[in-house]
C-alpha cells in the first residue's frame, strides 16, 4: 500500500513544532478514532456529532462544509463510497503525509489526503480519514523510513492526549446529563413541595372559615352562703368537652386550694337516656376557686371537663364565707367537639409538622411558624375552639417583640461608630493571636453579662462584634456565635432576671411566702450554674477539637464573596418604582456579575490553604488598629450614653419596685432617644437593618404556643410528671421528682418555647408538693424546673430567644447557620450542662437535704 503524496517534504520544522505545541484540550476526539477506526461504533460517532452541535449552540464558531455526512471532526476510515472500512494488520506506508499542512478546507475531495490536521476554526486537532488505497511500496517505505523514525514516537503522544481527551468529553457528557436529571428532579420537588403547601393552606383556611365562634356571652350573677346559682346544659349532644370560664375576685395562680373563703363550683350529669340497661350514675366534678381579699380584681380562670355521655349537665356554684355577703361573678360555658386525647395527638402532629419543615429547610423558620399558627388555629376552630382576631392578638407577647425592636434600633445606630470594630481589634489583641483563648473570653463575657442583663439584650449586642472580630481574623463567625449563644443561655439561669422562666418563678406570690425571693433563689442556682459552666467549657473545646474554625478559602476570597452578598442584598431592597431605581438596580445587579466573574477567576487560581494561628499577631494589630477606628466620635459618646441609661434601667427594673416600665417600654424609650439625639433623617436606613424576619418569627411562634396550650399539650405534659412522680416509691420519690422534673422540662424547652411551659408548671408542681399522699417539698421541684427549662433551650435553634436573635442577625450579615449547624452543637452541650445540673440537685437536695 502506499500513500498517495507528491511531495514528502512539505513539512517543516515549524509546522511539526507547532504541531508539538497544541494543548490537550484543543486535542480532537478523532485521532483516537484514527488510531483504532475499527473500534468505534457508529452510536458514538452521533453521540460526537450531538456533542459537537451543543458545543456550536454554546457559542464555539465551527466550520461546516457542503453536503457533508458526518461532522469534521467524527473520524472514521472510509471507502470509496464513504462506507465504513476496517482498517487491521501491518502496512507499510508514507508517514509524512500524516502531519501534513493544516487547511482550513475539510471537505472531502479528490485530492483531499488521507489523513491530515483539521480546521482551527473550532480548536480541535482531528485527522480526517479519506481514499484508503492502501499499497505495499518498498520504496515508499525506504524514503519515509526516516521521517517515520522522527515522528513515530510524536504520533504516540499524540494519541494518548487525544484518548484522554476523549474520556474527558465523555465524562462532560455524564456530567452533563447527570445534571440535567439532577435538575428535571429538582424541579418536580420544587412543584411538589409549592403544591402540597398550597393545598394544606387552602384546607386549613377553608377549616378555620367554616367554623364560627362557638364562644357564649358572659353571663352576670352573684353568690352567697345562702344563695347559689345553678344552671341546667341540655343542648350537650355532639360534644365531648365542657369548658367554663369563670371570672371574680380570685386568687392568682393557685388553684384547687381550699382556703377559709372560696367559690365551689361543682357539675354532674345523668346517664343518658338510652343506656338503661346500665346502672344509673352519676359523675360529679368539685371546682374551688380561693377568694382574694381584694374584691374589686376580676381574675378569670379556665377549666376544661370531660363529659361521658349526652346526658343533661347540672351546673351549681355556691359561696363560702366567714362574714354575710355576695360574691359578683361572671360566668360562660363551650361545648367542644374532641376529647383531651385527641387534641393533643393533634397539637402533637402540629408541632412534629413545624419541626420537619425547619430541619429540612423546606421553608423558611418564619414561614414555618406561620403555617404553624394557621394548622393550630384550623385545629382549634375544626375542636369548636375558634378564637377571635383580638383573642389571638392578645396571645403575641408585646414585650419581647417592643425590647427586640428597641434594641435592634439602637444597634443599628451604634454600629455607624465603627465601636463594633474597634471592639473586635481589642479583643483580638487581649487574646495575643491566641483563637480559643479570645472564644473562651467571649462566652465568659456573655455569661456574666446574661446573668444580669436579658438574652436577647446581651445577643444583640455581642452578635455584631463577634462577625466583625472573625472576618478580621478570617474565622467563620456561625461556630463562635452558637458558642456564644450557648453560654449566654448557661448564664441566664445563674439569677432570677437572667432568663424569663427564672423572672416567671421569682414573681410568683406563692413561691414568694415560702421564701423563693430574689436572694434566695439567686444564691441556690448561681452554684449550680458555676459549676455547668465549668465542665461546659473542656466539653466545647472536646466538640470543636476536628472543626476547622478559619476559613478554609483566603481572606480575599471570603470578603469578596461576603461583597457580592452585601451588594446583591442591597439591589434586592430596591424597589423599581420609577424609571430612576431600576436603572440603579441594573447597576448594582451589573457590579454584582462583574465581582461574580472576578470570584471565579480567584477561585480557578487559588490553591486551598487552611490558616493557622496567626504568629505574627503583633503586626497584625498595628495594621487592624489604623484600618479599624472609631470613625464617629460624637455620635459614639451619645449612643454610650443612651445605652448606659437604658442598661441601668433593665437593672433598676429588676432590683428596685418604684420602677413601673417594663424592659421592652426601656428599650423603646432608648431607641427614641438616640433617634433624637443621633439627628437620622434617612430613617428607612435603619428600619431596614431590624430583624422584622426575626420579629415575624416571635409573634408567629406565641400564637402557636398559645395555640398548642389551648390544645392541652403543655397541660398533658405536666400532668403525666405528676403522674410519674405519684407512681414511684415514698423512699426514692424525692430523687426521681428531681430527674423527671429537669429532664422533661428541658426537653420540652427544646421544642416549645419554655415561658408557657414554665408557666403551667408551676401550678402542677405546687398542687403536687401540697398533696399530703405525695408528700414533696416544694423548692427542689422549682429549682429543677428553673434549670431543667433555662438550660433546655440550648437543646434546638427554636428553644431560646437568643438562638433566634442570633441566627437572625448572623443572617443578615451573610453567616446565617441551619437547624442541623446548632443542633449538632447545642443538643451535647444540654445534655452534658443538665448532667451536671442534675447531679448538682441531688446532691444538695437529697444527700445534704437544703429543702429549706
Amino acid at each position: 500500500m502506499y500513500l498517495d503524496n507528491k511531495d514528502d517534504s512539505t513539512i517543516s520544522r515549524q509546522q511539526e513544532m507547532e504541531l508539538n505545541q497544541t494543548p490537550s484540550h484543543e486535542t480532537g476526539l478523532s485521532a483516537t478514532v484514527a488510531s483504532k477506526p475499527g473500534t468505534r461504533s457508529c452510536n458514538e460517532l452521533r453521540l460526537l456529532k450531538e456533542y459537537h452541535g451543543m458545543v456550536a449552540s454554546l457559542g464555539e464558531p465551527q466550520t461546516l462544509c457542503e453536503n457533508r455526512a458526518i461532522g469534521e471532526d467524527d473520524c472514521v476510515a472510509l471507502g470509496k463510497d464513504f462506507t465504513q472500512v476496517p482498517v487491521q494488520g501491518r502496512y507499510h506506508f508514507n508517514f509524512s503525509k500524516l502531519f501534513s499542512s493544516r487547511s482550513r478546507n475539510t471537505c472531502f475531495t479528490e485530492k483531499t489526503p488521507l489523513l491530515k490536521v483539521s480546521s482551527e476554526d473550532n480548536g480541535l486537532l482531528c485527522m480526517a480519514i479519506h481514499n484508503p488505497d492502501f499499497t505495499t511500496d518498498d520504496d515508499s517505505w525506504d524514503n519515509s523510513s526516516a521521517e517515520f523514525e522522527q515522528r513515530f514516537q510524536l504520533g504516540s503522544e499524540m494519541t494518548s492526549l487525544s484518548r484522554s481527551a476523549s474520556s474527558e468529553k465523555y465524562e462532560i457528557l455524564d456530567n452533563l446529563h447527570t445534571k440535567f436529571n439532577l435538575s428535571k428532579m429538582r424541579c418536580c420537588l420544587k412543584f411538589l413541595k409549592v403544591s402540597g403547601l398550597f393545598i394544606f393552606v387552602v384546607v386549613c383556611s377553608v377549616l378555620f372559615g367554616i367554623y364560627p365562634d362557638q364562644g357564649m356571652s358572659w353571663q352576670m350573677l352573684a353568690v352567697s352562703p345562702l344563695e347559689s346559682f345553678s344552671m341546667n346544659l341540655t343542648d350537650f349532644h355532639d360534644s365531648a368537652l365542657l369548658r367554663l370560664d369563670l371570672g371574680g375576685p380570685f386568687v392568682a395562680d393557685v388553684a384547687d386550694e381550699q382556703t377559709e373563703e372560696y367559690i365551689l363550683v361543682q357539675i354532674s350529669q345523668t346517664e343518658d337516656a338510652v343506656s338503661r340497661r346500665r346502672h344509673q350514675q352519676q359523675v360529679v366534678y368539685n371546682w374551688s376557686l380561693p377568694l382574694s381579699s381584694r374584691r374589686n380584681q376580676q381574675i378569670i380562670t379556665t377549666r376544661t371537663f370531660q363529659m361521658p355521655n349526652r346526658g343533661t349537665i347540672f351546673i351549681n356554684i355556691q359561696a363560702f364565707l366567714q362574714e354575710p355577703g355576695s360574691i359578683p361573678l361572671s360566668v360562660k360555658h363551650q361545648y367542644l367537639h374532641a376529647n383531651i386525647e385527641a387534641q393533643v395527638t393533634i397539637a402533637s402532629i402540629i408541632l412534629v409538622g413545624v419541626y420537619v419543615l425547619i430541619i429540612l429547610e423546606i421553608v423558611h423558620r418564619t414561614l414555618a411558624a406561620m403555617l404553624g399558627s394557621l394548622a393550630a388555629l384550623a385545629a382549634l376552630a375544626a375542636v369548636g375552639e375558634r378564637p377571635s382576631m383580638v383573642k389571638v392578638v392578645e396571645w403575641i407577647d408585646y414585650e419581647t417583640l417592643a425590647l427586640l425592636f428597641g434594641m435592634m434600633v439602637l444597634v443599628a445606630i451604634f454600629s455607624e461608630t465603627g465601636f463594633f470594630d474597634y471592639c473586635a481589634v481589642k479583643a483580638y489583641r487581649f487574646s495575643r493571636g491566641k483563637v480559643w483563648a479570645m472564644i473562651t473570653l467571649l462566652c465568659l463575657i456573655a455569661a456574666i453579662l446574661s446573668a444580669f442583663l436579658d438574652n436577647v439584650t446581651t445577643m444583640l449586642l455581642f452578635t455584631p462584634v463577634t462577625i466583625r472580630l472573625c472576618e478580621v481574623l478570617n474565622l467563620d463567625p456561625r461556630h463562635v456565635l452558637i458558642a456564644e449563644v450557648i453560654f449566654t443561655n448557661i448564664g441566664g439561669a445563674a439569677t432570677a432576671v437572667g432568663d424569663p422562666p427564672n423572672v416567671i418563678i421569682v414573681s410568683k406570690q406563692e413561691l414568694r411566702k415560702e421564701g423563693l425571693d430574689f436572694a434566695a433563689f439567686t444564691g441556690h442556682m448561681f452554684v449550680g450554674i458555676c459549676l455547668v459552666v465549668l465542665v461546659s467549657f473542656p466539653f466545647l473545646r472536646l466538640l470543636y477539637w476536628n472543626k476547622k474554625l478559619y476559613n478554609k478559602e483566603p481572606s480575599e476570597i471570603v470578603e469578596l464573596k461576603h461583597e457580592i452578598y452585601v451588594w446583591r442584598l442591597t439591589a434586592q431592597r430596591i424597589n423599581p418604582a420609577s424609571r430612576e431605581e431600576t436603572a440603579v438596580k441594573c447597576l448594582l445587579m451589573q457590579k454584582v456579575l462583574t465581582l461574580e466573574m472576578l470570584l471565579r477567576k480567584k477561585l480557578r487560581t487559588f490553591h486551598r490553604q487552611i490558616s493557622q494561628e496567626d504568629k505574627n499577631w503583633e503586626t497584625n494589630i498595628q495594621e487592624l488598629q489604623k484600618k479599624h477606628r472609631i470613625t464617629d466620635k460624637i455620635l459614639l459618646i451619645k449612643c454610650l450614653t443612651v445605652l448606659g441609661c437604658v442598661i441601668l434601667m433593665f437593672f433598676l427594673n429588676s432590683f428596685v419596685p418604684g420602677v413601673y416600665l417594663d424592659l421592652g417600654w426601656i428599650a423603646i424609650l432608648g431607641a427614641i432617644w438616640l433617634l433624637v439625639l443621633a439627628d437620622i433623617h434617612d430613617f428607612e436606613m435603619i428600619l431596614n437593618r431590624v430583624e422584622w424576619a426575626t420579629l415575624l418569627f416571635f409573634a408567629a411562634l406565641f400564637v402557636l404556643m398559645e395555640a398548642l396550650a389551648h390544645l392541652h399539650l403543655i397541660d398533658y405534659i405536666g400532668e403525666q410528671t405528676a403522674l410519674l412522680i405519684k407512681v414511684v416509691p415514698e423512699d426514692q420519690r424525692l430523687a426521681v421528682a428531681i430527674i423527671l422534673v429537669l429532664w422533661v422540662s428541658a426537653l420540652a424547652s427544646s421544642v416549645i418555647d419554655n415561658i408557657p411551659f414554665t408557666a403551667t408548671m408551676i401550678p402542677v408542681l405546687l398542687n403536687l408538693s401540697k398533696d399530703p399522699d405525695v408528700n414533696l417539698p416544694m423548692k427542689p421541684l422549682i429549682f429543677s424546673l428553673a434549670m431543667g427549662a433555662c438550660l433546655g433551650g440550648n437543646g434546638t435553634l427554636i428553644g431560646a430567644s437568643a438562638n433566634v436573635v442570633c441566627a437572625g442577625i448572623a443572617e443578615q450579615h451573610g453567616y446565617g447557620f441551619s437547624f442541623m449547624e446548632f443542633f449538632r452543637l447545642g443538643f451535647p452541650m444540654m445534655i452534658v450542662s443538665c448532667t451536671i445540673g442534675m447531679c448538682y440537685l441531688l446532691v444538695a437536695h437529697v444527700v445534704v437535704g437544703w429543702n429549706s
